[in-house]
C-alpha cells in the first residue's frame, strides 16, 4: 500500500475536503476531515498534513503537490534503508536504567505505516524533549492507537538478579521478552524491528544466550533511534509513562517525593529514608549496587552525629 503525505495550504485543504465531500467518514484524532474513494484513504490533520493511503495514493495525491524532498539520512543511521521512517516498524526503548530509585522498564510497540502520521499528530517524538505531564497525556492517548507489550522489573528482583548478571543483560532479556510478546499479538510481522541501542548487536545476543526464543528476524540497532522511526519514540513514551506511574506510586509507599535520576538530591532522600527506614526498606526501592548507596550512607552517618 503507498502512502504519500503533502503539507497543504488551507486554500488546498478545502479544495481536497471539497472534491471528496461525497466520500466522508469519521476522521482520526487530531484530524478534520477522511475520505473513502477507489485505491485511498485520504485525511486532512489539524497541523495541515494531508495523507493518501492505498494504490490510488499516488495519482490522486498529484492533482494537490508534491512531497517535500526527503533529507539525506543521518550518520546514525546509515545502516537503516533510505525510507525506514515510513515503514511499518516495532521500536523498543528502555527506560530506568540511569535512575537509583524505581524499576527498569522495556516497551516494544508497534506503528503501522498507516499510523505514522496519526502519531506524529499526537505529539509523539523523542521522550528527552517532552516534559513529564506531557508524556502522560501523549501515552494515554498512544494506549488506544498502537500495540505494544511492557516488562518491569521491580527492584527487589533487580537487586537479586544483579548478584549474578550485568545491567546491559537485564536489559537485553526485558527487551527479547517484550518483543516476543508483541510479535505473538500481531496479525501481520512488522517489516523491521529498531532496537534503541544500548550494546553491540553481538553483546546484545551475547546476552541471549540460552535464551529459546530469540527475535532476530530483520532486526535494527541504531544510537538516537527515537529519530528514526516514531515506533521507537511511541516506545520511549510509553515506557517513560509506565516508569512515572511506578515513582508516583513509590512516593506514595516512602510518604517522600522521590527523585528521578542519580545526582545529588537522590542522595539527600536516599539518606533520609534510610535512617527513616532502614537498608532493607532501601534496598527493596533502589538499584542497590549504585554508588549513591555508599553516599546515602555517609550523609546518614553524618546526621547521626552528636
Amino acid at each position: 500500500m503507498g502512502t504519500v503525505v503533502l503539507k497543504l495550504t488551507k486554500e488546498k485543504q478545502e479544495t481536497v475536503i471539497s472534491d471528496f465531500a461525497q466520500q466522508g467518514i469519521s476522521p482520526p484524532p487530531y484530524a478534520r476531515f477522511a475520505a473513502r474513494t477507489t485505491g485511498c484513504i485520504l485525511t486532512v490533520y489539524n497541523s495541515g498534513k494531508v495523507t493518501f493511503q492505498g494504490q490510488a495514493a499516488e495519482s490522486i495525491a498529484a492533482r494537490y503537490g508534491t512531497p517535500a524532498a526527503k533529507k539525506a539520512p543521518s550518520t546514525a543511521s546509515n545502516s537503516l534503508p533510505a525510507d525506514f521512517s515510513s515503514w511499518s516498524v516495532v521500536g523498543s526503548d528502555e527506560v530506568g536504567k540511569g535512575d537509583f530509585f524505581g524499576p527498569l522498564v522495556v516497551v516494544a510497540a508497534y506503528v503501522d505505516q498507516s499510523k505514522i502520521e496519526l502519531l506524529r499528530e499526537l505529539g509523539v517524538r523523542d521522550s528527552k524533549n517532552v516534559s513529564d505531564p506531557e508524556i502522560r497525556n501523549i501515552a494515554r492517548d498512544l494506549h488506544n492507537v498502537v500495540p505494544y507489550e511492557y516488562r518491569i522489573l521491580h527492584n527487589p528482583e533487580y537487586n537479586r538478579m544483579q548478584r549474578t548478571m550485568t545491567q546491559g543483560k537485564m536489559t537485553a532479556l526485558l527487551h527479547n521478552s517484550a518483543l516476543n510478546g508483541l510479535l505473538d499479538q500481531l496479525d501481520t510481522p512488522p517489516q523491521a524491528i529498531l532496537i534503541d541501542q544500548f550494546a553491540e548487536k553481538t553483546t546484545y545476543y551475547k546476552h541471549l544466550s540460552g535464551e529459546a526464543r530469540q527475535v532476530k528476524d530483520n532486526v535494527y540497532f541504531s544510537t538516537k533511534a527515537e529519530g528514526l522511526h516514531v515506533a521507537v519514540a511511541a516506545a520511549s513514551i510509553l515506557a517513560r509513562a509506565i516508569f512515572l506511574k511506578e515513582m508516583d506510586q513509590l512516593s506514595r509507599q516512602t510518604g517522600t517525593e522521590i527523585p528521578k535520576g542519580a545526582g545529588a538530591k537522590v542522595d539527600q532522600v536516599a539518606a533520609s529514608l534510610l535512617l527513616r527506614y532502614g537498608a532493607e526498606r532501601l534496598q527493596q526501592w533502589t538499584k542497590f549496587h549504585f554508588a549513591n548507596t555508599k553516599k546515602a550512607q555517609a550523609l546518614a552517618e553524618k546526621r547521626n552525629r552528636p
